[in-house]
């Protein structure tokens, strides 16, 4: 087997989902919510399945989403997008980005990654031959750093890739971030891969800037969305990519060639949930910046440090101090000794990189949060 692959070893979302189980945990690891995600927009799905087209859609998806896809982005981020020639359907974000890379890359090409980063990102670059750059960001603000960027980009530099907001740090990049990193990308001519699957979780007013919208970086950037984010419907891997015209016909081959297609109906049923209005996006930031704040209030009132977050499902917290050793042994810890399932942020570092914060995830029912909570009182009490 290819070793990029087959020396992988078994993930820590695998791990400590199974950990959950055998210990009967709360499992805040794996990040799903509780929610089944909005009625309408799931009967849609069913109607399109029971009364619709299941034969084979179009390769670049169906006409229908690609145009509600312009619409929404033309209304939520001001992006003028071609529905025809620079929006393609994918079966899910992940599918998006290796399509992406696999297009770009040619072996010896260099990419710039972000640690900490989603587990997928590195195996998939090496995979399309491409030679990884890391640069790492610290707690608490995971802000890029110019002297880093500087240390990462070469002549050889091909891609970037960025995910904004970033998982698992719940870190929302800026103005300023951004337009230091589409400096970086003008200067050494490389293209810019956004994996902006979080783009509507953000909290507190906030609001994401595109990184395709800046200065020079329409041309050279792709940037990929995700259904399954926006409506809480994680298992239905619809996934979109925008990118100019000239990029988007090297996107379209290799998508080609690894899933074809998406299933219609939850085309069709996107396609309607993205023209919902604006009060539905607030009314749903609303209730995951609500359950945020109880989880981190509570977990504030036990006496633990929790780190910011501005975006996504996810907060981190601090273990550094309680006598746990380091993240990943005090995940395993808290599931079997506390019954509550965490991830440790070491593991989105490809060198271990960070050791002393743990993730959780809030995207639950009171009840659930309140439970942690309960289990969690042990360990504080302990640690007092």
């Amino acid at each position: 087997m290819n070793p990029v692959f087959s020396d992988l070893p078994t993930t820590v979302f695998e791990t400590m989902s199974r950990l959950a189980r055998e210990h009967g945990a709360i499992n805040l690891g794996q990040g799903f919510p509780d929610d089944p995600g909005p009625l309408d927009v799931r009967e849609r799905g069913a109607q399109a399945l029971r009364d619709g087209w299941n034969q084979y859609p179009p390769m670049m998806g169906l006409q229908a989403l690609r145009q509600a896809v312009a619409a929404h982005y033309a209304r939520h981020q001001g992006l003028d997008l071609d529905p025809e020639a620079e929006i393609m359907v994918t079966s899910g974000a992940t599918e998006a980005l290796a399509g992406a890379l696999l297009a770009l890359i040619e072996p010896g090409d260099e990419v710039v990654l972000f640690a900490p980063m989603y587990d997928a990102y590195l195996p998939l670059v090496r995979r399309a031959g491409g030679v990884p750059r890391i640069v790492s960001l610290k707690p608490p603000a995971f802000r890029l750093d110019e002297a880093a960027l500087a240390a990462a980009f070469s002549p050889r530099t091909r891609v970037v890739v960025l995910n904004n907001p970033l998982n698992p740090s719940a870190t929302l990049f800026g103005h300023d971030d951004l337009a230091l990193l589409a400096r970086f990308c003008r200067a050494h001519d490389a293209v810019a891969v956004c994996d902006e699957v979080w783009e509507h979780v953000v909290f507190d007013g906030a609001r994401h800037i595109p990184l395709m919208a800046l200065p020079g970086m329409r041309e050279r950037t792709v940037k990929i969305g995700s259904a399954g984010k926006i409506f809480s419907l994680t298992g239905w891997k619809v996934g979109f990519v925008m990118a100019d015209a000239r990029l988007m016909r090297g996107l379209a081959k290799a998508h080609q060639f690894l899933t074809f297609t998406t299933p219609p109906n939850l085309q069709e049923a996107v396609a309607y949930g993205l023209g919902k209005p604006d009060a539905w996006f607030d009314a749903m930031r609303a209730d995951y910046a609500r359950s945020r704040d109880r989880l981190a209030d509570g977990l504030t009132g036990l006496g633990f440090r929790v780190l910011p977050a501005r975006a996504t499902w996810f907060l981190n917290v601090d273990i550094s101090g309680l006598g746990l050793g380091d993240d990943a042994a005090a995940c395993e810890t808290l599931v079997a000794r506390y019954g509550v399932a965490a991830i440790p942020v070491s593991a989105f570092y490809p060198d271990g990189g960070v050791r002393d914060l743990v993730r959780l995830c809030f995207a639950k029912a009171d009840a659930t949060l309140d439970a942690a909570l309960g289990r969690l009182a042990g360990l504080a009490r302990r640690a007092a």
